[in-house]
């Protein structure tokens, strides 16, 4: 058992009707479900979770979040344009709930429906994670061992290593890098910060399948591939 009684535990999935690369992403059928229930889902069976909500201006969003069994909050238009930052969607949803029912939250989980691929075990074991290490918030991640250039003004550079001392593989320094599905944080760190991250930071990490994000069309089929074959499960 976890060790989050008398915690109030919250998730929040921000999911606007107005995605660009994908129209209606977030509603798109995906393994024979909208996108949007597969987070709602994980988030509904992890252990550690005691409330789920979506933060959404749109009325087919709320619909299927309602359907899928998540509480809903009606966004404000304003927090949903395309500089709207996240930050801002959660934000507006703790204050919503302070302000009608006096709820606060011992925690939030940000979770980002573009990253279907986890199980509701990810969500458990990244809460207790932070827990455990006694941080403040979590960002999880995957093992990455990438040799990155850029374009500077131009000339290529290379920036993650030195490419006339190229390293092998198993000499690298371990890195890892952000996989977009889940984000926990303690609420000061939103309110004093205005970010998702803060304080003592901690790094969950995940199965390199999860780095999979659902934002154009190949992502989707390659996701999509992912969970009907259970390869991540």
């Amino acid at each position: 058992m976890m060790d989050v009684e008398g915690m109030n535990i919250l998730t929040i999935i921000p999911a606007r009707g107005g995605s660009k690369g994908i129209p209606r992403k977030n509603v798109r059928l995906l393994a024979g479900k909208p996108l949007i229930a597969h987070t709602i889902e994980q988030a509904l069976e992890a252990e550690s979770i005691t409330r789920t909500i979506v933060s959404t201006d749109d009325q087919e969003i709320a619909s299927v979040s309602a359907e899928y069994g998540a509480e809903v909050v009606k966004r404000p238009v304003e927090l949903a344009t395309d500089s709207a930052t996240s930050e801002s969607a959660v934000k507006h949803t703790l204050e919503y709930l302070k302000e009608r029912e006096g709820y606060k939250s011992n925690l939030v989980v940000f979770l980002q429906c573009t990253s279907p691929v986890r199980i509701s075990q990810d969500i458990d074991q990244a809460v207790q994670l932070l827990l455990d290490e006694d941080a403040d918030s979590l960002v999880s991640v995957t093992p990455w061992h990438g040799l990155n250039w850029i374009r500077d003004n131009g000339e290529a550079k290379s920036v993650t290593f030195d490419y006339r001392n190229r390293p092998r593989r198993q000499d690298m320094r371990p890195e890892f890098r952000e996989n977009g599905s889940i984000f926990i944080f303690k609420p000061w760190v939103l309110y004093e910060l205005n970010n998702r991250l803060g304080g003592k930071i901690v790094l969950f990490e995940m199965n390199p399948w999860t780095r999979f994000e659902a934002d154009t069309l190949e992502d989707f089929a390659l996701c999509e591939w992912i969970l009907q074959n259970e390869i991540y499960t």
